[in-house]
């Protein structure tokens, strides 16, 4: 089996930051795509940012120049800094990973509270 832990939510002031992390374990032979996505309450849970194994990235438009996705493959780690926080990004963000274990399986992590307010 495999765990994603994330950690690293919190409430900061508009404008602040935040990193969040997430940790893969278990029976993990390697991770194709590890992403980040958010979901706030009354809406659909939406991507944030992706990132292959080859350090490949996709960001949503509204997080580019904001948001950086990067990823430690030693530690099957993936982190989100968020710079510039607005009160629009307050959600509970997600981690998600694409990993072969037995064969490829799409896991998530069981979310950290991200909340933007004054």
């Amino acid at each position: 089996q495999v765990q994603l832990v994330e950690s690293g939510g919190g409430l900061v002031q508009p404008g602040g930051s935040l990193r969040l992390s997430c940790a893969a374990s278990g029976s993990i032979f390697s991770i194709n795509v590890m992403g980040w996505y958010r979901q706030s309450p009354g809406k659909e849970r939406e991507l944030v940012a992706t990132i292959t194994s080859r350090g490949r990235t996709n960001y949503a438009d509204s997080v580019k120049g904001r948001f950086t996705i990067s990823r430690d493959n030693a530690k099957n780690t993936v982190y989100l800094q968020m710079n510039s926080l607005k009160p629009e990004d307050t959600a509970v963000y997600y981690c998600n990973a694409d990993v072969l274990s037995v064969t490829y399986s799409d896991y998530w992590g069981q979310g950290t509270q991200v909340t933007v307010s004054s």
